[in-house]
């Protein structure tokens, strides 16, 4: 597995990690499983977040069992204050039953008040430094969705790491990616498969790697052969695309444009109990895939449900238009 300098921060990280995101979704076993072919397979960077319910507690207990020095491990929290950091940073160290984090972020900065607030007298960064000086967490990264609260984030010289977006749909991520490597930041790279709605992993998963601005990059993973297989893809980065793996690039980027749904879940919940990811995901199979009877058998209707109150709207880091998303798909899709 080829490594790669995670910038300033001075660690050494594999250029495939371990997202942690669907690992919420599974029990002890398989995120043991997973990470145990991790290490097997020479992969050492995990990234997960306050936010993902169980992941942090999984992976501490994966870790308890295979050795937290095998791992560069990364977490963060959607904290803008003071002491909700400096309580957010103790609950990730309990509930990944270590005394310390490698990689600590400030998660989905999304608006020039969150920065604001974030550098503030009692803002989060004050937390930050103070886990960092304690030896509670290494270093100091942030994640976000827009490129330009991205690239002012940049600017401020604060930061070690910058997560963000980058595949061959949303080719702007290199942007951010260039303006990182000029101040000597990691870049880690989220939504490698455009969150599940780029379907070829291998070619993805190559065309990120080819990027010399790319750190490491975080998919994550269903089960360990899952895993096993990206290594494998990653192994093929010095690989020249074919003329057909070309045309299979650009006809996914056709087809996909940059109004989808990621399936990032942070319009959840929805006050009226709507499965907002899921359906739009069903959406993408009939609309985009040609499965138009397998998605309809799949789809409760619920889309009927929206009240158009626009919460979800102004929850969505991708800014989509998900109110009319929803009445799209359901006059598809409806019984």
């Amino acid at each position: 597995m080829q490594k790669r300098k995670l910038g300033k921060t001075g660690l050494v990280v594999s250029l495939l990690g371990v997202g942690g995101i669907p690992l919420q979704r599974f029990d002890e076993d398989n995120a043991y499983n997973i990470l145990k072919a991790a290490v097997e397979n020479d992969v050492n960077f995990v990234d997960t977040a306050k936010a993902y319910t169980t992941s942090e507690s999984l992976i501490g207990s994966a870790m308890a069992k295979i050795g937290r020095d095998k791992f560069v491990l990364a977490s963060k929290s959607k904290s803008r204050d003071y002491e909700s950091m400096k309580n957010d940073i103790q609950t990730s160290l309990e509930a990944l039953q270590t005394g310390y984090i490698d990689l600590y972020q400030c998660h989905c900065v999304a608006s020039d008040a969150e920065i604001e607030q974030i550098f503030s007298e009692n803002g989060a960064y004050k937390a930050l430094e103070e886990a960092k000086a304690a030896g509670k967490i290494g270093h100091i990264g942030f994640s976000a969705h827009k490129k330009e609260i991205a690239l002012k984030l940049i600017e401020t010289g604060k930061f070690e790491t910058v997560q963000y977006a980058f595949n061959y749909i949303e080719v702007g991520g290199k942007d951010v990616l260039e303006a990182a490597q000029k101040c000597d930041m990691g870049t880690i790279i989220m939504k490698p498969m455009g969150g599940g709605a780029i379907k070829n992993r291998e070619l993805s998963l190559r065309y990120i790697g080819k990027c010399d601005a790319v750190s490491v990059m975080i998919p994550g993973v269903d089960d360990n052969k899952q895993l096993i297989e990206n290594v494998s893809f990653v192994k093929n980065i010095d690989k020249e695309f074919t003329q057909d793996e070309l045309n299979t690039i650009n006809a996914e980027v056709d087809i996909l444009g940059d109004k989808f749904c990621r399936k990032c879940d942070y319009c959840q919940p929805c006050p009226n109990g709507i499965n907002i990811s899921n359906i739009l995901m069903l959406d993408g199979y009939f609309t985009r895939y040609g499965l138009e009877d397998w998605a309809k058998s799949r789809y409760d209707g619920s889309a009927a449900d929206c009240a158009e109150c626009g919460e979800c709207e102004s929850k969505c880091p991708y800014e989509l238009p998900i109110i009319e998303m929803l009445k799209a798909a359901h006059g598809k899709m409806k019984h």
